[in-house]
């Protein structure tokens, strides 16, 4: 059973997809995967180079689906639970421009940006959260299937809708934005992640600029004025007739404008001019960058009608997703380790920012301030380069010991000095254990690195550092 409301019928999908829909049912959500696909879900069997949704229609019908989006009736299934169309991904996207139509009241905001879309993304849901029903992107589904998808499950009583758009090569957000239509786009900044497939940082930001491509005629875009890239964004938002246009950031120029900043363990106090008006207000989480990233949130509440004061207290709820800065303390023999996981995803850009939130922990006693780093992927012929530079961050960051894995940061491990040498491996397996063995009572040990990197095996292995304590006290 679920208490969701319905989001489709037969004739609702019919119409929106152009198939044939005979059955009677109700659905109250949309699922692409079989495995997670929750009663009363519409499951969409998409086809792709490695597997065939119409392979797990039975298993999805089986789990509680209330019907499926085939191309084709699979063997044995019950035709009333189907909706038949020509193309299954076209019919997702159909699905999505139908409900993003369908919920017309709702105001859109778009988010993309080398760095900070998720966190970015869950602050705002939070914040518009606050002031009426939201829709926003579950984890980081931003790619092609992921925006329709969010699309297609957004109810039609929706006021606010938080869009996620991510890309790997250029011309990738263009047909996202056009989708969504945002009343808002904003991009939180321009950096060298996924280089490998663009050459310059420029190349990097007219991809990003693409989320104006779908804005609404009177829609508002919100750009990092702070980035060298800032009037290269407002340029291209001028070519698309984007007139309303907000930087956020320490500039003096900025229209949502950063004028101090406090940080707490696990929190930051944040002071700003937002529209001319003085705030202040706490973040759950810690580090320059969400505070930053806060302005872009205050900047789109303001774009959508909201009054930021009402959406202050949501803000101090907000907490680092899972691999970005979530942190946790560890038992061990002798007190505790505290670990801050960055272990999701790496850039060098969300690597430096994440030495200077290490640099301000307070580790406990004689303990240490430790960086865990793995490769950063996708950066071409930059890559050495861009891992080498790292040793100055982390020098003027004061940080104690630097353990590093994967044949890019060997170019960091060789430049750093020998008292901020910590051990190198090959590969992540290869460095837990060795982490492990340094760790002591009072270090404070961020890890980070490219999802291909494997640095959550690292995390992992500091974690168990606790039951191991516990097996240990036990005996």
């Amino acid at each position: 059973m679920t208490d969701r409301l319905p989001l489709w019928t037969p004739d609702e999908a019919a119409r929106a997809t152009g198939g044939r829909a005979d059955g009677c049912w109700s659905a109250s959500g949309v699922s692409i995967d079989s495995r997670t696909v929750q009663p009363g879900d519409l499951f969409v069997a998409l086809r792709g180079p490695n597997h065939d949704g119409h392979d797990h229609v039975s298993a999805a019908l089986d789990a509680g689906a209330a019907a499926a989006v085939v191309e084709r009736a699979p063997d044995g299934a019950d035709p009333a639970r189907l909706v038949v169309v020509d193309d299954t991904f076209e019919a997702l996207k159909a699905l999505g421009r139908f409900a993003r139509d369908r919920a017309a009241d709702a105001r859109v905001i778009g988010v993309t940006g080398s760095v900070g879309k998720t966190g970015t993304k869950e602050m705002l849901a939070l914040a518009l959260g606050a002031l009426g029903p939201t829709h926003a992107t579950q984890g980081n589904l931003n790619n092609h299937w992921g925006v329709p998808l969010t699309l297609a499950r957004m109810p039609a009583d929706t006021r606010f809708a938080v869009i996620e758009m991510g890309m790997n090569h250029a011309g990738e957000i263009a047909p996202l934005t056009r989708l969504a239509r945002p009343h808002v786009a904003f991009i939180t900044a321009i950096a060298p992640a996924h280089i490998e497939y663009f050459g310059t940082e420029d190349a990097i930001a007219d991809a990003k600029a693409e989320i104006l491509d779908g804005l609404d005629p009177d829609g508002v875009a919100i750009l990092p004025r702070d980035s060298r890239h800032f009037h290269r964004l407002r340029r291209a938002a001028a070519a698309v007739g984007v007139s309303r246009i907000v930087g956020f950031g320490a500039h003096a120029e900025a229209e949502a404008r950063l004028l101090d900043l406090a940080l707490d363990p696990g929190a930051t106090h944040v002071f700003i001019i937002a529209d001319g008006a003085p705030l202040g207000y706490r973040l759950g989480v810690e580090g320059r960058h969400w505070a930053l990233n806060s302005l872009a949130v205050i900047a789109a509440v303001q774009a959508v009608g909201g009054e930021p004061t009402r959406t202050l207290a949501a803000l101090g709820r907000i907490a680092a997703p899972k691999g970005r800065g979530q942190r946790g303390d560890i038992a061990m023999s002798g007190g505790r380790l505290h670990l801050i996981d960055e272990s999701y995803n790496a850039s060098p850009a969300s690597v430096k920012a994440a030495i200077a939130t290490l640099a301000l922990a307070r580790p406990d006693g004689d303990g240490r301030r430790v960086a865990v780093l793995g490769d950063m992927l996708e950066l071409g012929a930059h890559a050495s380069a861009l891992h080498a530079d790292l040793a100055t961050t982390l020098m003027e960051h004061g940080i104690d010991r630097v353990f590093t894995a994967g044949p890019l940061m060997a170019h960091l491990h060789d430049g750093l000095p020998a008292r901020l040498r910590g051990d190198h491996a090959d590969t992540a397996e290869a460095l837990a254990g060795m982490v492990v063995d340094a760790a002591r009572p009072g270090d404070v040990v961020m890890v980070k690195g490219s999802l291909g990197s494997r640095m959550n095996t690292v995390v992992r292995a500091l974690l168990a550092l606790k039951d191991q304590d516990v097996e240990g006290t036990a005996a």
